[in-house]
C-alpha cells in the first residue's frame, strides 16, 4: 500500500523525549505514580457517589461522569506511554494510534461540554435554590450528559477522519508521547487551510463557547453569593464553586493554549510538556480538588468506612 495516501498500516514511532533517556526515566516514574493516583481517586469518587444515598444529587451525578471520563482518558493514553517509556521500542500500531487519537479527541471534547453542564448545575443550585430540584430533574441531567457525550463523539469523528486523510509522504514519527492532533497535523507534508479552519471552528464551539457560558454562570453566581447572609451556606457555596473553577482553569487554560493558536508557533518541547500536563496531571488533580475541598465527599467516605467497619465486626 502506498504510504503517501496516509492510509498505510505501518507502525507509528512515538518519539517523546527519546533523545533524552535520563529525562524519560524520571518522567516514567512520575507518570506511573500519577496514573495510580488517577485510578484510585476517580474510582473512589464513582463508588462513593453510588454507595452513599446522600450524594445521589445532580452535582455528584455529573462529578461521577467526569471521574469516569478521566479514567477512560488516562487509560487510553498512559499504559501505552509507559510501555514506550520502559521498553526499547517506541512504536504503536496504526490501529492503536487511530484509537488513541480518536478517544483523546472524543473524551477531551466531552469534558469541555460536561464542565459547562456542571457550571449550569452550580448556577441553578446557588441562584435558584428553591426550584433547584425542579430545574435539575433526573431526566434533564441525563439528557445534558448524553448531549455532552454525543457532542464529543461527533467532533472526534470529524477531526479524526480529516486528520488521518492528510498525506504524510512517508512520515511515521510522531513527535510526542501519544497520537494527538497537533503532532499528527505536523506530520503532514502539506498545509491544509481547510483543516486549520475546521479545527479553529470546532475549537470555538467546544472550548470558547462552553468557557464563555461557564464565566457567565459564575458572574451571576458571584452576584448571588454577595447577597448570601448565612456564613455556613456562603462557605459551602464557595467550596463547591471553587473546586469546579479550579478544574475549569486547569483544563481549559491548557487546551486553549494548545489548540487555539497556530500550530507552527509552538516549540516541540513546550507542546510535549503541555501534553503531559493535560493528559496526566489534570485527571489526577480533579478527584483531589473535589475531595480535599468538599466536606460532603469526605463525610460520605467516613460514613461508608464506618458502615464497613461495623459490618466486619458483626
Amino acid at each position: 500500500m502506498d504510504k503517501n495516501n496516509g492510509s498505510s498500516t505501518t507502525d507509528f514511532i512515538l518519539l517523546g523525549f527519546s533523545d533524552r533517556p535520563q529525562l524519560e526515566r524520571v518522567i516514567s516514574g512520575v507518570v506511573f505514580i500519577f496514573y495510580v493516583v488517577t485510578l484510585v481517586g476517580n474510582t473512589t469518587i464513582i463508588l462513593v457517589s453510588y454507595l452513599d444515598t446522600q450524594l445521589h444529587t445532580p452535582m455528584y451525578f455529573f462529578l461521577s461522569n467526569l471521574s469516569f471520563l478521566d479514567l477512560c482518558y488516562a487509560t487510553s493514553i498512559i499504559p501505552q506511554m509507559l510501555v514506550n517509556l520502559w521498553g526499547p521500542t517506541k512504536s504503536i500500531t496504526y490501529a492503536g494510534c487511530v484509537l488513541q487519537f480518536f478517544f483523546a479527541l472524543d473524551l477531551g471534547a466531552t469534558e469541555c461540554l460536561l464542565l459547562a453542564v456542571m457550571a449550569y448545575d452550580r448556577y441553578a443550585a446557588v441562584c435558584q435554590p428553591l426550584h433547584y430540584t425542579v430545574i435539575m430533574h433526573p431526566q434533564l441531567c441525563q439528557k445534558m450528559v448524553l448531549t455532552a457525550w454525543l457532542g464529543g463523539l461527533g467532533s472526534a469523528l470529524i477531526l479524526c477522519s480529516l486528520t488521518l486523510k492528510l498525506p504524510r509522504c512517508g512520515h511515521w514519527e510522531v513527535d510526542n508521547f501519544f497520537c494527538e492532533m497537533p503532532a499528527l497535523i505536523k506530520m503532514a507534508c502539506v498545509h491544509s487551510k481547510v483543516m486549520e479552519i475546521i479545527v479553529f471552528a470546532l475549537g470555538v464551539i467546544f472550548l470558547l463557547v462552553p468557557l464563555s457560558l461557564i464565566l457567565i454562570s459564575y458572574v451571576v453566581i458571584t452576584q448571588a453569593v454577595v447577597r448570601i447572609k448565612s456564613a455556613a451556606r456562603w462557605s459551602k457555596v464557595l467550596n463547591t464553586c471553587a473546586s469546579h473553577l479550579t478544574v475549569v482553569t486547569l483544563f481549559y487554560g491548557t487546551l486553549i493554549y494548545m489548540y487555539m493558536k497556530p500550530q507552527n508557533r509552538s516549540s516541540q518541547d513546550e507542546g510535549k510538556f503541555l501534553t503531559l500536563f493535560y493528559t496526566i496531571i489534570t485527571p489526577t488533580l480533579n478527584p483531589l480538588i473535589y475531595t480535599l475541598r468538599n466536606k460532603d465527599v469526605k463525610s460520605a467516605v467516613k460514613r461508608i468506612l464506618y458502615v464497613e467497619k461495623w459490618s466486619a465486626k458483626s
